[in-house]
């Protein structure tokens, strides 16, 4: 199905040119993987320190944290816009444009988040409501959405200044940063929570603020970072946000139309009853670590793909692209075999319930059949990320989500009345649709005739 690339030169298919390319993915993708287990383990850390506080404080911060991811898809454009003409625009030699470019739109992303997050903090409570959150859960939902969304400018800078960096192809220092915020995180967190060590007693709310100081150390740190890269000149440069809008505006929408499909096949899966649920999201939650390794390996092949065709070199394009999949069909590919053999080892480190480990253990053999073309999906989708060709990937999410997912889920569930595997199963057709798109799109080579972003 994927083509290795053809020799374009006796250098570059080379044993040595092939080893540095490996590498170089390597370099780009491994510190994101670690940046992704630290940015999820805050959301973990704040659920098990209000542990304490009883049920519905659990409650209030998982919704809270559903809501905020909503958010974050619907300005999840400026980042990946800002990390694509970064790249190309390095890639090209122009990185005085790319300095320019970064300081101009991270200020639009500021105002854009001074936006949202005044939307969040108004409507933040009444969208808890809505997902049917009891009157004790609203009340600490709402107290910690206020103070969340109140730093979500600060927490749209750390994923722009993130991506910048990332563009520029360092990925290592948004993984030191995230480091820090992780500390800071935990250390403003449990004395605020439980009110030790001096501190006010502020319960959820304290959460909160340990979210809020952590993204406000994210952005002094990448933003003394991104100095230090040659980023933020703070020119005015409208063809850059006008090249970022362009690239950003259908990943946004593709991401927002993924968290809604999501939500409606969650809502199917919770026809069969809490338990059937519970193995769900257990499985969605041990399934995820696959996901931060083709995570890793799709936006380092954003990255080198689109500094790439900045340089004009398509053939070193297609040989990162190549290496790229392959080491993510590796990974992807050992980790469905974990998945599929090992399921209920890895359920019983979550939960003691048989019927719980019974019904998970299916869902982690079904989802192991998906990691390859996960894995293929997910890295083409990052090449054509890179050559700008986020209308395509927008056309592809629809389809798969929203004509095969969806339908089928709600026929399986609520028509036919179906086993829970046959809903299930839905996810392996979604993303078995998606891989074979972008393979045709990606073969087809009809993201070559698009100039660069920052062209009009």
């Amino acid at each position: 199905m994927l083509r290795e690339p053809p020799s374009v030169s006796s250098t570059a298919s080379s044993s040595a040119h092939r080893l540095a390319v490996r590498r170089s993915i390597l370099a780009l993708a491994l510190p994101v993987v670690g940046s992704g287990f630290l940015e999820r383990a805050v959301g973990l850390i704040d659920v098990f320190l209000v542990g304490g506080l009883g049920a519905s404080a659990i409650a209030a911060v998982g919704a809270s944290q559903l809501l905020l991811s909503i958010a974050v898809s619907l300005v999840s454009g400026l980042p990946l816009g800002t990390l694509v003409v970064t790249a190309q625009l390095w890639g090209a030699g122009k990185r005085g444009d790319a300095s320019a470019g970064a300081g101009h739109v991270l200020l639009v992303g500021f105002i854009v988040g001074l936006i949202v997050g005044a939307a969040g903090m108004i409507w933040g409570g009444r969208g808890v409501a809505l997902l049917g959150a009891a009157p004790d859960v609203v009340a600490s939902a709402d107290a910690y959405l206020r103070l969340v969304f109140a730093a979500f400018p600060l927490t749209l800078m750390v994923t722009m200044l993130t991506a910048m960096l990332q563009g520029t192809g360092d990925t290592k220092s948004p993984l030191f940063a995230t480091v820090l915020m992780n500390v800071v995180h935990l250390i403003i967190a449990y004395p605020t929570i439980y009110g030790v060590w001096g501190a006010p007693a502020l319960g959820v709310t304290g959460a909160a603020a340990a979210f809020a100081g952590a993204d406000l150390t994210g952005v002094v740190v990448l933003a003394w970072m991104a100095h230090r890269r040659g980023l933020l000149r703070w020119a005015w440069a409208p063809e850059f946000l006008r090249a970022v809008l362009r690239v950003g505006s259908p990943a946004s929408v593709d991401h927002t139309l993924q968290q809604s499909a999501q939500l409606v096949f969650a809502r199917v899966v919770l026809l069969y009853g809490t338990t059937v649920y519970a193995a769900h999201q257990v499985g969605v939650t041990i399934e995820s670590l696959s996901y931060l390794y083709g995570g890793g390996f799709a936006l380092a092949a954003a990255t080198a793909f689109g500094q790439s065709l900045g340089a004009n070199n398509l053939p070193r394009a297609r040989l990162e692209n190549w290496e790229a999949n392959r080491l993510a069909i590796i990974v992807m590919a050992a980790m469905g075999l974990v998945f599929f053999f090992f399921p209920y080892l890895l359920m019983r480190i979550f939960t003691s319930d048989q019927a719980v480990i019974d019904y998970g253990t299916l869902f982690l053999q079904i989802v192991a059949v998906l990691q390859i073309p996960l894995a293929i999906t997910m890295v083409l989708s990052g090449s054509l990320k890179g050559a700008g060709d986020t209308r395509f990937l927008l056309l592809a999410s629809i389809i798969g989500a929203w004509v095969v997912r969806v339908p089928l889920a709600l026929l399986f569930g609520y028509g036919l009345h179906l086993p829970i595997a046959a809903v299930w199963m839905v996810m392996a057709m979604d993303w078995s649709v998606r891989m074979l798109l972008v393979v045709y799109r990606y073969r087809s080579e009809r993201w070559q005739g698009r100039r660069m972003a920052w062209e009009n």
